[in-house]
């Protein structure tokens, strides 16, 4: 059992006095509750610049397809470059935060994806396309574990679980920027769009990069981890573990994102019948739900706690998606959506959360690169399961796995609670 001056040696090794050598009105490593809003609204800016940068470059994929020429095959595997290089950078930020800090790398990061957005319609083939998106796709990875490590320490500052704010800013951003760029893609090239974009984004950088570089990350005393030789020393096991396990949460529901997104509109049209407004309304309904959810995530988990979130989420998404895909209407489908979307909504900033608690910023970067693998993996997949049965039946796949996030956030309920309560924010 650590003695407590032991613990007072390591916490003056790393960061001066330990706060019970201090003056009691005095904490430098928590800064005061001014900072930590300026933090967080800083944080925010980078959440919803990340969402806006994505979702401008999207609306443009049909006008740099044909300016490359590319087939729909060879647009297929260009694209997979942005999922390459956020996969590939992903476990190196995780790194890189713990060297440099993760508010220095979520500035580079941010730069980087502003500078990196005018690339593709730079490109006249898709050989050359798939190349440039793979630098998109590092920034934009580096940028998503970055943020969200900074996140996590935020978070235990201000002892609230604000998570599901941050992501709900990210899909906030991700509206605007597709709303934006629908109006104008017809007045603007691409070129034109994408380069007004990444002025945007370095301007949001600079501003919200200068907070985060004139306010360091806090320095949280409880955060020092247990001495190998007390009886908590196997915890740096259990803690990649626990990892692990709330990546394959974070798998569970971007593999439902992605479905959505690529096939949600096809079912209600194809299956259902419906018109082309109201096969975009599938998918539209449920960002939008999604978001509101997202929106009022921090009240959710305050009031109900994180497990039993995890749970209640899981199991709506698991009865809505399975309401979107077999309702015999394409109203009713719709309404099935929007309920998914509610309960997929606070699944993943939870489990990025505690796999941040459970293991820092490299908790982050695994949980991250394992939760963006579901995306990867549910349209394919969704394609697949549709080529030997049905799109519909397909598509109740997505309430399976909602279903086990929901298990496995039930089963893991008691999983990383701290020795004090007040310590407890996912």
């Amino acid at each position: 059992m650590p003695t407590l001056n032991k613990i007072r040696w390591a916490w003056k090794k790393h960061h001066g006095p330990a706060p019970a050598d201090r003056h009691p009105t005095s904490s430098p490593s928590v800064p005061p509750r001014t900072d930590l809003t300026r933090l967080r609204l800083a944080l925010t800016a980078f959440f919803a610049m990340d969402g806006f940068l994505f979702a401008g470059w999207v609306v443009r994929i049909p006008a740099i397809k044909e300016q490359t020429g590319a087939g729909a095959g060879a647009l297929g595997l260009a694209l997979l470059g942005v999922s390459a290089g956020a996969v590939a950078f992903m476990m190196v930020t995780g790194r890189l935060c713990r060297r440099f800090g993760s508010h220095a790398v979520t500035t580079a990061s941010g730069a980087a994806m502003a500078l990196s957005i005018v690339l593709p319609p730079l490109t006249h083939s898709a050989t050359a396309l798939g190349l440039v998106l793979l630098v998109f796709g590092a920034a934009y990875g580096s940028l998503n574990v970055a943020m969200n490590s900074a996140a996590v320490d935020l978070i235990e500052a201000l002892r609230r679980p604000v998570m599901p704010s941050f992501h709900a800013a990210f899909s906030l951003g991700g509206m605007l920027g597709a709303g934006l760029g629908g109006l104008i893609a017809g007045h603007l090239s691409p070129t034109v769009h994408l380069l007004l974009l990444a002025a945007i984004g370095l301007l949001v950088t600079a501003v919200a990069g200068r907070v985060l570089h004139t306010h360091p990350a806090p320095v949280v005393p409880e955060r020092l981890p247990a001495s190998p030789d007390g009886p908590q020393g196997a915890r740096p096991s259990r803690g990649r573990r626990l990892v692990l396990v709330f990546g394959l949460i974070a798998l569970c529901t971007a593999y439902g994102e992605g479905a959505m997104a690529d096939w949600g509109a096809l079912h209600l049209s194809q299956d259902l019948s419906a018109g082309p407004g109201l096969a975009a309304a599938g998918y539209a309904v449920f960002a939008l739900a999604m978001t509101a959810g997202r929106l009022t995530g921090t009240v959710v988990v305050q009031r109900f706690g994180a497990a039993r979130s995890l749970t209640a989420g899981g199991t709506t998404a698991a009865a809505g998606m399975l309401l979107g895909a077999l309702a015999p209407t394409a109203w009713a489908a719709c309404l099935g959506f929007a309920v998914a979307g509610i309960g997929l909504a606070n699944i993943f900033p939870i489990a990025i959360a505690r796999a941040g608690e459970a293991g820092g910023s490299d908790g982050v970067a695994v949980a991250s690169t394992v939760g963006y693998g579901g995306m990867l993996l549910g349209p394919p997949a969704i394609g697949f399961l549709a080529e030997t049965s049905t799109l519909p039946l397909a598509l109740t796949t997505v309430a399976l796995l909602a279903a086990v996030a929901a298990v496995i956030g039930y089963a893991t309920r008691q999983a990383h609670r701290p020795d004090r309560p007040d310590r407890q924010m996912y």
